[in-house]
């Protein structure tokens, strides 16, 4: 048996990546796949290139959506797909040729398994240039409590998809994918890993993983912890350490910053500006 794989390509101002993203999907050495690239709203050339690899071939959708999210846009593939399994790829990351041919046969003989991943190159610019290996580990939702270990273009039934809802739209400042994962997963399904470099991902300066560290990290997890709490109460001694232990080493990072040369002399810069601050401060009120 050959499952069919639905290849799901959300782009919103990637359009300068898709080719790359879109050719590694042409390449795969497994052919039963189907492909639905999601313009979601996106206000580049996304619909000029798309529709050029639409008729390249016949396996290859294009549908287009107001600007929702990536969530929305994954959902919306997903709902056309005709797909046993479901691989969802970023416009800006690229499949190794082998990726279907490794790691359906193992999704498809196994039916305690939602998910297959690989291991992940991280590159810069080109695929030679690699600056960072990922090869995680786990079986189980315990091992996504507190950190993802799926990335997102990893291999999973469409079943599971429709169990959970699909992926939560009211998360659009990134972790979607984590939420989704642990979603699945709390219900008893397992993961596995492919031990093979299989997936590249492209490591940008810029980009909503990186905004989403940087600014909405808290927030997500806090959402996560809420959403699916029946798990953090269960493993509350786990849920608390790892709590602590946040808090911990940020009150470490604020010390360390306290202490350093630098904030020590800024503030003896800064000493005489402030007493003169409070020197008008006192002269105004007198008046």
């Amino acid at each position: 048996m050959n499952p069919l794989v639905s290849i799901i390509v959300p782009c919103y101002k990637q359009a300068h990546f898709l080719r790359e993203a879109l050719q590694s999907v042409l390449e795969q050495t497994y052919p039963h796949w189907e492909c639905i690239i999601v313009n979601d709203g996106s206000p580049d050339n996304t619909e000029v290139i798309a529709n050029q690899w639409v008729g390249k071939d016949s396996r290859i959708q294009y549908l287009y959506q107001e600007n929702g999210g990536l969530s929305s846009a994954r959902n919306a593939g997903i709902s056309l797909a005709k797909g046993e399994f479901i691989l969802p790829l970023d416009a800006d990351d690229i499949l190794h040729k082998d990726y279907l041919k490794k790691i359906v046969p193992v999704l498809e003989n196994n039916e305690t398994l939602a998910i297959v991943s690989c291991y992940t190159k991280f590159f810069m610019r080109k695929l030679t240039t690699i600056v960072h290996e990922l090869k995680p580990v786990g079986t189980t939702y315990n091992a996504l409590m507190f950190e993802n270990k799926l990335t997102a273009s990893s291999l999973y039934r469409k079943k599971c998809w429709e169990e959970v809802g699909g992926y939560d739209e009211n998360m659009k400042k990134g972790f979607e994918d984590w939420e989704f994962w642990l979603n699945v997963t709390k219900r008893g399904w397992k993961f596995q890993f492919v031990e093979e470099f299989l997936f590249y991902y492209r490591k940008a300066k810029k980009s909503m993983l990186v905004d989403t560290i940087n600014l909405h990290a808290e927030t997500n997890m806090e959402y996560i912890f809420r959403k699916h709490k029946e798990l953090y109460v269960t493993h509350f001694d786990n849920t608390a350490e790892v709590l602590f232990y946040y808090i911990k080493t940020h009150r470490m990072g604020k010390m360390e910053v306290k202490n350093s040369l630098e904030y020590r002399i800024g503030k003896v810069v800064l000493k005489p500006f402030k007493m003169l601050s409070q020197l008008l401060s006192k002269t105004k009120t007198s008046k």
